[in-house]
């Protein structure tokens, strides 16, 4: 491997223009088809096997043109106080709007009279109008939600209080201002980082070519591949980090190979010999994390998952090929300003030496802390609560919330997500369904069942007592499906964020199972070890509970929820366990592997055990620290959103590589790896001889390097990093 790697990048190096000029060709040629391609689609949202997606195939199929799962929305209106909606003039104005959304927009499926459909508050001061879209929400035109927002305001002018909710306002989360606010911190810590903007600029410059192949790329075969709006959005995230990170890591090495003595061409040969070959098993841990999410077999995340898998491939091709080209281009300008002038370093030890020296002085204590400390704030995860947020989650000055609250108000907490019962069969097996369900508790209105053409299937609506994201709804869904047989089935948007809850739960022990045991082969592959590994992968789990704990803290809890802007606590997205260790365990085995294989490296090259831990945060620690500071600037990016769950996403992500960067990798790897001595890489005799030797620390490398006469560093051992 390292040999290959090297030979690589010394083409790359000596071949620049070429290589250069073909990721650029490769960059247009996406561009091109991304703009020729037609404007993409939201992919429909499905979740095969649940019993909620059953039965809106059901109703496609017995009632064509209903568009059972397209989107809704609830035009809520409320009298000033002492008046009503059932007064003339007020009755004028609601017809008024009716009128408007059923000429508003061609993606309009219906829109309910209120006063037809008898949705009135009981004290005559709130009344609400349905409208359902023959599309789902992430579908909906621009212009179909403007005429939506837009509804009303006639009849504010009229003194009336109008509000709306229902999905049909949910827009795709805008990307871009996270991403931007995370590049320019990125940037300046680079800056500080390497001392030069030449090579600063050399990590931001290819992720960002990265990042626009692999999107121009999923926005060209968005149709063909069926491939919704929302699947770029993970990619572009991920792309990011892994692009900085890899880049960062390989122009690290070439520099210390320059301070070594090294010839150009040679320094970037060996940078990618070495550097290079943590940064392809890193890549190969990251896509296994996120094509693992597949397992979760929810179409949407899977094709999000293989997408971002495809952008990681692309940073880790640019890291291997265009970095050393560009390098070549930069001359000794990606050195900072003293090392390009002779100056000496300097012998004072750095910042990461002092630190791995005190971790290997007292082990024991650091350990313990860490433990302790991750341990602590893990014990909230222990009430974790999974589920969907609702409108009820928004914060308080969005139309979105104020209409939830009214309809609170008027008609209770259930009416902001009644559930769609299905009944396949006659007219006398619905009436005997409806007359089962009053019976249950928890239910406050069950409508008359409406039949097909056909005659054979029937819709049923019911109100909850409780509103959409509570465990009692949850508990009324399970009853109404544990009281029925298997001719009715119960659907909705509620029951669909519960099947959902519960598919993303299920799966969370066979992804981890999947990701952490590939991963562990991997990197018993990589570090010719079981214990290493081991004490990896147990880390990992360690940091994302920790970070699940806060998680709940902050977002179920409430506990300083005000700092970080969360209005209103309720139950953790229930997508965020599985995000959080598909995202979380790339980032961290990047991480992971940087830092010991340039252990293992010194190790193997005759350093003692105390010395090569010191010799690997020598060389590695700042480059993980900046790497690790950077993902997490990307990250609280996004705590800023006002949407809940992008605020959820963005505090989860960053407070888990806080925790797994610093506490773990920087202070538990290297106490555990001291605890355990030359036992750390103890491998069963059996297994070395099954395991190929891929020499990701360069050993065969430099072996053949010393003893070749064309070398101009015959005599010289290879650099201990």
């Amino acid at each position: 491997m390292a040999t290959f790697l090297y030979k690589l990048g010394r083409s790359a190096f000596r071949r620049r223009r070429l290589v250069a000029l073909l990721w650029v060709a490769l960059l247009a040629l996406a561009g091109v088809g991304a703009a020729s391609a037609s404007t993409a689609t939201s992919s429909s949202f499905s979740i095969p096997g649940t019993e909620a997606q059953k039965a809106f195939d059901l109703l496609e199929e017995r009632f064509p043109g209903a568009s059972p799962d397209g989107a809704t929305a609830r035009v809520v209106f409320k009298a000033p106080d002492g008046r009503k909606m059932t007064e003339p003039a007020n009755k004028a104005e609601v017809k008024k709007v009716v009128a408007e959304l059923k000429s508003g927009s061609g993606q309009i499926a219906s829109v309910t009279d209120p006063y037809a459909a008898k949705a009135v508050s009981k004290d005559g001061g709130t009344a609400y109008v349905s409208v359902s879209y023959k599309v789902s929400s992430m579908e909906l035109t621009k212009e179909t939600r403007k005429a939506l927002e837009k509804t009303g305001t006639e009849a504010r002018d009229a003194g009336l209080t109008v509000e709306i909710g229902g999905d049909a306002l949910q827009a795709v989360p805008e990307t871009g201002a996270g991403e931007i606010v995370g590049v320019g911190i990125a940037a300046v810590v680079l800056v500080i980082t390497f001392g030069s903007l030449v090579a600063a600029g050399l990590p931001l410059l290819t992720a960002i070519i990265g990042v626009g192949i692999g999107i121009s790329t999923i926005t060209a075969l968005a149709n063909v591949l069926d491939l919704g709006s929302t699947t770029s959005t993970l990619a572009t995230m991920i792309g990011l980090a892994v692009g900085i990170d890899y880049a960062l890591f390989i122009v690290s090495r070439y520099r210390a190979e320059l301070a070594e003595g090294r010839e150009r061409e040679e320094a970037a040969g060996r940078a990618v010999g070495t550097a290079g070959s943590a940064v392809v098993f890193a890549g190969l841990t990251v896509v296994i994390a996120l094509v693992g999410l597949a397992v979760v077999n929810i179409p949407m995340l899977s094709k999000m998952g293989f997408a971002a898998a495809g952008t990681v491939v692309i940073a880790v091709l640019i890291a291997l090929t265009l970095i050393p080209a560009l390098l070549g281009f930069a001359g000794k300008r990606v050195l900072g300003r003293k090392a390009r002038k002779g100056q000496p370093a300097g012998d004072k030890p750095n910042m990461g030496t002092r630190w791995a020296r005190f971790v290997i002085r007292r082990p024991v204590a650091v350990l313990l802390v860490g433990v302790v400390g991750l341990g602590a704030m893990a014990v909230p995860a222990a009430s974790l609560e999974m589920g969907l947020p609702d409108d009820g989650a928004q914060p308080v000055s969005t139309t979105q919330r104020k209409a939830y609250d009214l309809l609170s108000d008027g008609f209770g907490p259930g009416f902001n997500g009644p559930l769609l019962v299905v009944v396949d069969g006659d007219k006398a097996a619905a009436d005997r369904t409806v007359k089962e369900i009053k019976g249950l508790d928890g239910v406050v209105a069950v409508t008359p069942p409406a039949l097909n053409k056909a005659g054979d299937t029937a819709m049923v609506t019911v109100v909850p007592k409780d509103r959409p994201s509570s465990v009692e709804t949850e508990d009324l869904v399970h009853s109404i499906r544990a009281g029925s047989g298997d001719e009715v089935l119960v659907t909705g948007a509620t029951a669909m964020n519960i099947d959902f809850s519960q598919k993303m739960n299920d799966a969370l022990v066979p992804y981890l199972a999947l990701v952490v045991g590939l991963a562990f082969l991997l990197l018993m592959l990589v570090f010719r070890s079981v214990l290493v590994p081991l004490k990896a992968a147990l880390g990992f789990l360690l940091s994302v509970v920790a970070a699940l704990g806060a998680v709940v803290a902050v977002f179920q809890w409430g506990w300083l929820g005000s700092l970080f802007g969360v209005e209103q606590t309720g139950p953790i997205m229930s997508m965020m366990p599985i995000f959080m260790v598909g995202v979380v365990f790339g980032l961290a085995m990047d991480y992971e592997v940087f830092l010991v294989t340039r252990m293992r490296e010194a190790y193997v090259h005759g350093e003692r055990h105390g010395e090569a831990i010191v010799t690997g945060f020598k060389h590695g620690a700042r480059v993980v620290t900046a790497a690790a500071v950077i993902m997490m600037a990307v990250f609280s990016g996004f705590i800023g959103s006002s949407e809940q769950m992008v605020k959820m996403i963005g505090f989860g992500l960053a407070i888990a590589v806080l925790f797994d960067a610093f506490v773990v990798r920087m202070a538990i790897v290297p106490a555990v790896l001291a605890l355990l001595g030359h036992k750390a890489w103890w491998l069963p005799r059996w297994l070395d001889r099954v395991l190929p030797n891929v020499d990701v620390e360069g050993e065969k490398l430099h072996k053949e390097l010393a003893g070749s006469p064309e070398d101009p560093d015959e005599e010289r051992a290879l650099v201990r990093v």
